[in-house]
């Protein structure tokens, strides 16, 4: 598992430049982002350097921000890869509550981040096909 930053924010020009702003102040490379929003607000999710140094420098700018655990998981890249891994997630009753995609220069792999339902039975599915989650030191982070 991977720790995942959540920052909730206004949906207003500016706010994500403001964030991402913080950030480097503070010296905080950012992994892997993903937005998801509505009309008012949106979710910044990330994968970063340094989570609770993030947190600490976020909370100082009044953001609202959360950390959870996410799998991230090295799937083959190649056309259909993706596709094989949600395929047997489905067949085994695994929802999806959201994903997103990292890439790290350094491997042939793509990598997914998931939010997924049962991590139980994941971790079995990955292992039937071949793959494993990758701890976050693999891919700078804290």
């Amino acid at each position: 598992m991977v720790r995942q930053l959540s920052v909730f924010i206004q949906n207003k020009s500016g706010k994500i430049a403001s964030v991402t702003r913080t950030l480097y102040q503070n010296g905080i490379d950012i992994r892997a982002l993903s937005v998801a929003d509505t009309a008012d607000f949106g979710i910044l999710r990330m994968l970063v350097s340094d989570v609770e140094k993030a947190r600490t420098a976020l909370a100082n700018e009044n953001c609202i921000v959360s950390v959870n655990e996410v799998d991230v998981v090295a799937v083959p890249d190649r056309p259909g890869g993706t596709a094989e891994v949600l395929q047997r997630l489905a067949e085994a009753n695994i929802d999806i509550e959201y994903m997103y995609s990292l890439i790290d220069r350094g491997t042939s792999d793509a990598y997914m981040v998931f939010r997924l339902s049962d991590e139980a039975n994941t971790n079995n599915v990955l292992e039937e096909l071949g793959l494993k989650t990758v701890p976050g030191k693999m891919l700078g982070l804290n």
